[in-house]
């Protein structure tokens, strides 16, 4: 049974008039033809932010009416927006967050042998070569299509990258559209302003975000509000500085010093209006986007597996490493190179410096272990957490 508080407005007079889980179970079925039957139906309340009533009655169906299985779905952004003093049912509910669809959940929809046997990388190895290109070949066209599941669903049906950016493009503009809806009239223009340059500061080479680049002498007490905003709904992720890199992690990062990606590294592309033929050819034209686009594809990765706090080492103008890792007490430092060009000294000069257990390495090489250092393909980074903890429990 389903329920759009969003597209059926009157809904929400029932859930006002009534809390009681069996009186608003009768409402919706006569509302929707269909009988609720506690151990096969699901009841499926979708945009709950729209109905604070609503969303204050899963408390007594957690308490009165524990036999009916109800799944809300809807922005929590927008739920603390229009909570309006109702108070939350806190312990009642069981919290999911819905991501875009991962590399690996990519191959099992496109191509169910290929993630057969990607599946069956379970350790460190070396990945026989004919496999191993067949997955490189498929991350790069993962670059273009990215994980919003309209855009797989597209390309997987017809195989036409036209549909894609169609798919894309309406994406990006629905995403605009809900700035007006959910954010006050005079924090409209700043959060069009960051959303609209963030492909900028990711095409320079440090891609540390700046205000000055937003607009010409902005502060960040201006700003701030609108990244915070765009973080909080899910639509960039924040990447923190850390120059000393120790535990944990979040006391020593630098708050005004941060890199802002897109929550999906497709979207990225469009932003950046790159072809489809440009990514997958590596075309010249494609060199000077590739790292970001790599960096952009891992950090979706780490916030499936790590969450959303992550942080990325500095050490003025000598060196940087993309991101740092705080798992079981220890820091690994990941270093992220777009092709087989692995030369570069960021990573050597901190394993130098501080001396970590592990040190992880992505690139498009094949898999290997070289001592502390953990050469791992860029298409394996959704096995990242497992193949480190095998790591841990064979030393």
């Amino acid at each position: 049974v389903y329920i759009n508080f969003d597209t059926m407005p009157a809904v929400k007079e029932d859930f006002k008039r009534t809390k009681e889980p069996l009186k608003l179970i009768k409402s919706m079925e006569l509302m929707t033809g269909k009988k609720i039957i506690p151990t096969s139906t699901l009841i499926v309340l979708d945009e709950i932010q729209e109905c604070n009533e609503a969303l204050n009655s899963l408390k007594y169906f957690c308490e009165d009416a524990p036999e009916y299985a109800v799944v809300c779905a809807g922005s929590l952004l927008g739920v603390a927006l229009n909570r309006t003093g109702a108070s939350f049912p806190v312990g009642k509910v069981d919290f999911m967050t819905l991501y875009p669809v991962s590399f690996a959940e990519y191959l099992r929809a496109a191509d169910a042998q290929l993630y057969h046997s990607y599946q069956m990388i379970d350790e460190v190895m070396s990945v026989p070569e004919v496999l191993h290109q067949q997955l490189i070949d498929a991350y790069k066209l993962y670059l273009v299509l990215g994980g919003m599941p309209e855009a797989v669903s597209a390309y997987i049906d017809t195989r036409s990258w036209a549909e894609v950016k169609v798919v894309q493009d309406a994406i990006l503009q629905s995403y605009s559209l809900d700035f007006a809806k959910h954010i006050s009239n005079k924090d409209i223009p700043r959060v069009f302003q960051v959303w609209g340059n963030l492909q900028n500061q990711l095409a320079r080479e440090d891609k540390k975000f700046r205000y000055a680049d937003v607009q010409k002498g902005a502060r960040a007490r201006e700003y701030e509000g609108a990244i915070e905003w765009l973080c909080l709904a899910g639509l960039v992720h924040r990447v923190s500085a850390i120059e000393t890199p120790r535990l944990p992690l979040s006391a020593y990062k630098k708050d005004n010093a941060f890199k802002l990606y897109l929550n999906d590294v497709g979207l990225l592309g469009r932003k950046f209006d790159l072809d489809a033929a440009t990514v997958l050819m590596g075309d010249n034209l494609f060199t000077e986007f590739k790292g970001v686009m790599a960096e952009n594809y891992v950090l979706q990765a780490l916030v499936r597996q790590y969450g959303s706090q992550h942080y990325y080492w500095t050490s003025g103008n000598t060196a940087e490493v993309e991101f740092l890792l705080q798992d079981a007490g220890k820091i690994i430092p990941i270093e992220v190179k777009a092709d087989k060009n692995v030369t570069a000294k960021s990573l050597a000069y901190y394993r130098k410096q501080y001396l970590p257990k592990l040190s992880v390495r992505l690139s498009t090489l094949n898999m290997r272990k070289d001592d502390d250092l953990l050469n791992l393909p860029l298409y394996l980074v959704d096995k990242l957490k497992m193949l480190v903890e095998s790591i841990e429990l064979n030393e």
